[in-house]
C-alpha cells in the first residue's frame, strides 16, 4: 500500500515493495499522488517497473558535462565535439531532465536548425552526439530505464556533394585581393591550398621541419597524419608553384617577437584570421557559394586534368577510398573534348 501524506502545500507519495528500491514523488494535489502510486504499484505487480528517479533528476546539461569529461577526450576529434556540446548547452533543452525529453523536442530542434540554414550534416552530427549520450546513459551510467528519444525522429541525411570549382577569372581576382590584404599569409595560404590539396587544419599546422625544399617534398610525421579519409600522405610531393610559394615564405625574415611555436609554422597566422580575409574578399568580389574547402576539390580536379592516375592522385590528396576521391573530382566536360577527338 502506498503512503501518501501532505507536506506543506504539496502531497508526497511513497511506494515500498519487497525487491524494489523505495520510490517517492511530490505532487501538487492528492489525486495526482494517488494516481501515480497506483501506476507504480501496478507496474511492480506486473514485473515491469523500472526506476526513473535518476533520469528525472539529471538534466541534459549535467549529462552533457559528464559526457564532455568522460567520453569526449577519447574521441578522434574532441575539439569539434566540444563545439557541439557548447551549442547544446545554449539551448532551452539543456535545462530539461533526461526523462522529460521526447522525440518531438529534438524534431523541433532539427527543424529550427534547418530554418537557420545549417547544413544537413551539421544537424546530423549534433543530433548524433546527443543520441550517443542517451545510449551511454542507458548502458553505462545506470539509467537503464531511459529510452533514447532520438530513435523516434527522422535524421538528416549527409550534406549534398559539392561540385563548386573556381570559375574563369576567379583565381586571379581572389589572389589580387588577398595579396592586398593586411594579412600577408592569406595569398600564400590560398595558393598552397590549391597546389597541395591539404585541408585547412593540416595546411595551417604545417611546420618547416617537415618541409624539404631541395627535394620538393613535405614529410609528415606519424603524429601529424590522421586515420581514414581525413589523413595526409606520409610524403607529399610539391608542384613547382607550391615550391616557389614555400621558398618565398622561407626567405622572409623571421619576426623576433613571434613565439617559437609560431616561427616554426609555415603559416604563422591563425585559420580564423585568414578566413576573415577570405570572407571579406568574396563579399567584395560578389562571389557566391565558394568555400575554402572547395579549394581542395579544385586541387584534386586539377590533378586529374593533368593526367594523373587515380592512385597517384590519392597518394597526394591522402584519400584512402576511391569513393571519397570521386566526390572531390569535378572534371569540366569542355576540357575532355581534346581527348575525345
Amino acid at each position: 500500500m502506498a503512503y501518501i501524506a501532505q507536506r506543506g502545500a504539496y502531497w508526497r507519495a511513497e511506494v515500498r515493495r519487497k525487491g524494489y528500491k523505495p520510490t517517492y514523488r511530490t505532487f501538487d494535489t492528492k489525486l495526482q499522488a494517488q494516481q501515480w502510486a497506483r501506476q507504480v504499484e501496478s507496474s511492480m505487480d506486473a514485473g515491469l517497473y523500472t526506476d526513473r528517479t535518476e533520469a528525472e533528476r539529471t538534466t541534459l546539461r549535467e549529462a552533457l558535462e559528464r559526457y564532455r569529461r568522460e567520453i569526449v577526450p577519447a574521441k578522434r576529434y574532441p575539439t569539434q565535439e566540444n563545439g557541439r556540446i557548447q551549442r547544446w548547452l545554449k539551448t532551452d533543452l539543456a535545462y530539461r531532465s533526461l526523462a522529460s525529453l521526447r522525440g518531438a523536442d529534438f524534431a523541433k530542434y532539427r527543424d529550427g536548425r534547418r530554418g537557420e540554414g545549417k547544413a544537413e550534416n551539421t544537424i546530423r552530427l549534433e543530433l548524433q552526439l546527443v543520441s550517443h549520450l542517451f545510449e551511454m546513459a542507458r548502458k553505462e551510467w545506470g539509467l537503464e530505464s531511459l529510452p533514447n528519444p532520438l530513435k523516434n525522429i527522422r535524421k538528416p541525411g549527409g550534406s549534398s556533394a559539392r561540385d563548386r570549382r573556381l570559375a574563369d577569372g576567379e583565381y586571379d581576382a581572389i589572389k589580387a585581393q588577398l595579396e592586398s590584404s593586411a594579412n600577408r599569409y592569406a595569398a600564400p595560404a590560398f595558393d598552397l591550398a590549391i597546389e597541395t590539396a591539404l585541408r585547412k587544419g593540416s595546411l595551417f599546422s604545417l611546420r618547416w621541419e617537415w618541409v624539404d625544399l631541395p627535394a620538393r617534398m613535405i614529410r609528415f610525421p606519424a603524429e601529424a597524419r590522421r586515420a581514414a579519409n581525413k589523413g595526409v600522405p606520409a610524403v607529399l610531393p610539391l608542384s613547382t608553384r607550391a615550391h616557389n610559394v614555400l621558398a618565398a615564405l622561407r626567405a622572409e625574415p623571421l619576426e623576433e617577437s613571434g613565439a617559437a611555436s609560431e616561427v616554426a609554422r609555415v603559416l604563422p597566422t591563425t585559420p580564423n584570421a585568414v578566413m576573415l580575409v577570405w570572407t571579406r574578399t568574396l563579399a567584395r568580389l560578389q562571389i557566391d557559394d565558394l568555400r575554402w574547402h572547395d579549394l581542395r576539390h579544385e586541387a584534386v580536379s586539377r590533378l586529374f586534368e593533368k593526367g594523373f592516375h587515380p592512385m597517384q592522385v590519392a597518394s597526394i590528396s591522402g584519400h584512402r577510398s576511391m569513393q571519397m576521391l570521386a566526390r572531390y573530382t569535378h572534371l569540366r566536360p569542355e576540357d575532355l573534348l581534346d581527348r575525345l577527338g
